[in-house]
């Protein structure tokens, strides 16, 4: 059998187009540092972090285009967004291969993202001056929703970070610590529970009144994609979204729920802002990866909450490192720990970092969340960790509810 070589991959990837069919990913500077372990290939794609969905089909293009290579048994490509997609630059000098770990690793792992420069960069740390901004309801002043004990929001500054796969993930790792839980699917522009969890068909109303939510391994579902089908395009403003939102949260029958976990949109518009002004939330996790861009994105809605007073429950650090799976030996390809001295700088707690495995995009992909299907890996064990930290929190709030939030600082 032919043994795949980083020169190969690389070779055959210059048969995709770049983003709007302009060059290949290869020599616009695209591809991140081609990872080889026990003939499987690992890389990344950087796109705009505001294109990320819309170019979900150039990563699974680049993702077939190598799994036909002679002698690859399997690939796993990530959109990433550490720099403007479209700004070649020029390829760093290789490091020492990691052979001496891996008979068959060729490439050259362990290049850290987060210490490229990333020149180009226009995004800003909100700004602490300017005009207070108005006092919004309290949690204990907004309407909640009967027999549900604590919601707590899922939210990102960009997609492409991981946040839906965090979230039913962390849904699962909550109820498998012995709680009752439902996930609200609160993307309305491209709904993903019913893919992450096998879910199809239409919820059905009770009495004419409320839906009864959809149902997957003991978790309560509702997404607009069991309401909408999958090709239509959604127009929607501000209003309308807001209705659509509400309606899902409060003529939903979750039953008698400890805890419903909301996947919210990734950004900080209408969508978000409803959730944090109407809806008594417990706390937000944000969801970020090692990059500088992903960072700051999460800062944006960091910088969200804390203006409508919802407290931060901390940050989780997605695709946080790369575990091989013939050696067992880690490599930082994407850059790590930059999530957690993010939390650590403005001070959030930060949750845990969720290594990048073959295993979570498989069981996502399937419909088969790796909390319910690998209940006794790695990674599994990590959610679980996750969720247990989650809830401590959000308990200690509901026991003393003058407690302060803690202040977010932006240097």
């Amino acid at each position: 059998m032919a043994q795949v070589t980083r020169e190969i991959v690389l070779d055959a990837l210059r048969a995709v187009r770049g983003p709007d069919l302009e060059g290949n990913i290869v020599d616009l500077g695209l591809v991140s540092d081609v990872f080889i372990s026990d003939d499987k290939v690992y890389f990344s794609i950087t796109v705009p972090a505001e294109r990320a969905r819309e170019l979900d089909p150039l990563r699974a293009a680049a993702e077939r285009c190598v799994k036909e290579l002679p002698g690859v048994k399997g690939a796993m490509v990530a959109l990433t967004a550490d720099r403007r997609a479209g700004q070649a630059t020029s390829r760093p000098a290789p490091a020492a291969s990691p052979a001496a770990h891996s008979p068959t690793a060729h490439s050259h792992a362990g290049h850290s993202h987060a210490g490229h420069g990333h020149a180009g960069h226009a995004h800003a740390a909100p700004s602490q001056g300017g005009a207070a901004a108005p006092r919004q309801p309290t949690a204990a002043q907004k309407a909640g929703i009967p027999g549900v004990g604590a919601i707590i929001a899922v939210a990102s500054g960009k997609g492409g970070v991981g946040k839906s796969t965090t979230s039913v993930n962390l849904a699962l790792a909550l109820q498998a610590n012995g709680l009752k839980v439902g996930i609200l699917d609160a993307d309305i522009y491209g709904p993903s529970m019913p893919r992450l969890l096998k879910l199809s068909g239409r919820p059905q109303q009770v009495d004419g009144k409320l839906i009864r939510p959809m149902e997957n391994y003991g978790l309560k579902v509702m997404s607009m994609g069991f309401l909408v089908d999958e090709e239509v395009a959604m127009i929607w403003r501000g209003p309308m979204i807001q209705s659509a939102l509400l309606q899902m949260l409060r003529e939903v029958q979750w039953g008698d729920l400890d805890v419903l976990v909301v996947d919210m949109p990734p950004g900080t518009g209408d969508a978000q802002l409803t959730m944090a002004q109407q809806v008594p939330l417990a706390g937000a996790v944000i969801v970020s990866t090692p990059q500088d861009l992903a960072l700051i994105d999460a800062r944006k809605g960091l910088a969200m909450f804390r203006k409508v007073e919802v407290p931060v429950l901390g940050i989780v650090e997605n695709m946080s490192y790369f575990i091989a799976p013939d050696t067992g030996n880690r490599y930082d390809i994407f850059g790590h720990g930059g999530a957690e001295r993010e939390a650590h700088r403005i001070g959030v707690p930060f949750l845990g970092g969720v290594p990048l495995t073959m295993g979570i995009r498989e069981t996502s992909d399937a419909g088969t969340p790796v909390v319910v299907s690998e209940p006794e890996g790695e990674p599994a064990r990590i959610y679980r960790a996750i969720a247990t930290k989650v809830w401590e929190q959000v308990s200690a709030r509901a026991a003393d509810p003058g407690r302060v939030a803690p202040r977010i600082v932006f240097e």
